[in-house]
């Protein structure tokens, strides 16, 4: 399989010709055939926004990405007031970002500033008169299901889907991580990683399917459980081979007793080996999730040893 994503590419910041009829900037010539005629059909938002103007450069995406996930069902206009200025005297306008909402040929709502992407999406779905589902939550929602069914190829290509969309969504960026280590392609999982800068790497996600990785590349297999247990069974003081189960239980996602494995080496010999069974344990988290029920058990006994 070849690495085909990159995680450090920009996103888009320019409508496609695609979007032609749904996003375009105009002006006071063209505001009766762009804005009032089209806004007889449907809702038509306009954008005024200036190049100067910092908060525009945050709000503007949001509303076109908003725009394109409605599917038709608004128009987007921008204006650029320094352009237009008799037309920004006429609407009153004050200060920019401010964005209208047209119908029936008249503004029947707006805001002025930039607003989080919950205020502009309900915001979007009041002039549409129902919800405006996000394609992205909805490609990471089937990407998640079929990554949790152990299929990991038809995960890989959704979450793939979502970065060509947007290319800095760290939860695709963990989740093709992930899928690549499911498939059994940690080279190339670790070449992703490298061509990561460090605050992607940080990401939450990213780093919790960094940990995934770097226990798959520790070596441990699931093929040496019976005889990590054998060993364990032979001489049940010896942590490391405790330890070498833990981890031969790890791949076989056998999580409550993996954790149990390490809680056992920690109530023994709380320091060994450089506090190595407590380290891993917290990858085992990381690599799990924090919502996990074995993570969740395994942090509450974790800290039951540790503060005992």
């Amino acid at each position: 399989m070849a690495l085909i994503l990159d995680p450090n590419s920009s996103a888009p910041t320019s409508p496609s010709g695609a979007d032609s009829d749904l996003i375009k900037d105009s002006g006071i010539d063209t505001f009766m055939q762009d804005v009032i005629e089209p806004s007889m059909e449907g809702p038509v938002v306009v954008d005024f926004w200036a190049p100067w103007c910092g908060p525009c450069k945050t709000l503007t995406p949001t509303i076109e990405k908003i725009t394109r996930e409605a599917g038709g069902r608004v128009k987007l206009v921008k204006i650029d007031i320094d352009k237009n200025q008799e037309l920004a005297m006429q609407l009153r306008i004050q200060s920019v970002p401010t964005v209208y909402a047209f119908k029936g040929g008249r503004p029947v709502d707006g805001f002025q500033g930039a607003q989080p992407e919950s205020e502009v999406r309900a915001f979007f779905e009041r002039i549409a008169g129902g919800p405006i589902e996000s394609p992205i939550e909805m490609l990471l929602e089937q990407a998640h299901a079929a990554l949790a069914a152990d299929d990991a190829t038809t995960a890989y290509g959704l979450y793939g889907n979502v970065l060509e969309r947007e290319p800095e969504n760290d939860t695709a960026l963990g989740g093709v991580l992930r899928c690549m280590v499911a498939m059994g392609e940690v080279e190339h999982a670790r070449g992703f990683v490298d061509d990561m800068d460090d605050r992607t790497r940080l990401k939450a996600p990213v780093a919790a399917a960094i940990s995934a990785l770097e226990l798959a590349e520790s070596g441990a297999s699931s093929e040496d459980l019976d005889a990590a247990r054998a060993a364990v069974d032979a001489n049940p003081d010896d942590l490391q081979a405790r330890f070498d189960l833990g981890m031969a239980l790890f791949a076989a996602n056998k999580r409550d007793e993996a954790v149990q494995a390490m809680i056992a080496i920690i109530r023994k010999d709380r320091g060994w080996n450089d506090d190595a069974a407590r380290a891993q344990l917290i990858k085992f988290f990381e690599a799990w999730g924090p919502m996990d029920p074995a993570s969740v058990a395994g942090r509450r006994a974790l800290s039951t040893v540790l503060f005992a």
